[in-house]
């Protein structure tokens, strides 16, 4: 596994992406106020199902449905002639996924309340795979030589925290502890990094060819990530 640097986008005003990373226009959220609001399955029980269908073996046979499920999902009914045979026993039932964009500012906001904030889908998650990446190339946060401000730190066995230590740089030091605990950094730990780059440069010299060789390319992808996070005010983290 290795050990990536990202910056922390949405905090800061440049982001191409930052809008609709911040506009949630659909969330898994609870209570019966949002009901209308919901997304709905239409669900058959496989005892409704049965009395429809007759032979149920033949029937999720026929269907490619799978013999554990616990019901009857109608979008999973591929025969016209099934689903017409279930039509009389179906049941809406709400999702629990509620569209954000036809609620008031106020129901918005307490509709979030209630939900985990994983489960939640943005305008930044409809767009484009190429157009996303478009997006990234063009942006000036884009660290990692127009790919974005997500990169590369390098391998769990790199040894560039142990000597960032010898040298007394604590930040880049504590990369591996900084990843595990994905603790954010701030545009000021940023500075202090851009400090700890120039001591590293001639430290790795010190340390020999070896060392340029494995280690100048990662060192300047923290550099460039820790530029980015000075210059446009947001945090950075390894993970």
């Amino acid at each position: 596994m290795g050990i990536n640097i990202a910056l922390c986008e949405t905090e800061a005003q440049d982001a191409l992406c930052r809008e609709l990373k911040l506009t949630v226009i659909k969330a898994k959220v609870e209570g019966k106020k949002f009901e209308p609001y919901m997304d709905v399955d239409e669900v058959v029980s496989l005892e409704d199902a049965a009395k429809a269908a007759g032979d149920m073996d033949a029937f999720l046979k026929r269907n490619r449905i799978n013999e554990d499920a616990d019901a009857i999902y109608m979008e999973k009914v591929k025969k016209d002639e099934d689903r017409a045979l279930l039509s009389q026993y179906v049941r809406r039932v709400p999702t629990g996924w509620a569209d954000l964009t036809k609620m008031d500012e106020a129901l918005r906001s307490e509709a979030l309340a209630t939900g985990n904030k994983d489960d939640r889908i943005t305008a930044w998650d409809r767009v484009e795979f190429d157009d996303m990446n478009e997006m990234c190339s063009k942006c000036k946060l884009s660290w990692d030589k127009g790919r974005g401000c997500v990169g590369s730190f390098g391998p769990e066995t790199s040894q560039l925290p142990t000597i960032a230590q010898k040298y007394g740089c604590p930040i880049i030091g504590a990369v591996f502890e900084n990843a595990r605990d994905m603790k954010k950094l701030s545009p000021a730990d940023a500075k202090a990094v851009l400090e700890e780059v120039k001591i590293l440069g001639p430290a790795l010299a010190e340390e020999g060819k070896m060392a340029v060789h494995r280690y100048s390319g990662p060192l300047e992808r923290v550099e460039a990530a820790a530029k980015a996070s000075s210059e446009h005010g947001c945090g950075f983290y390894f993970f």
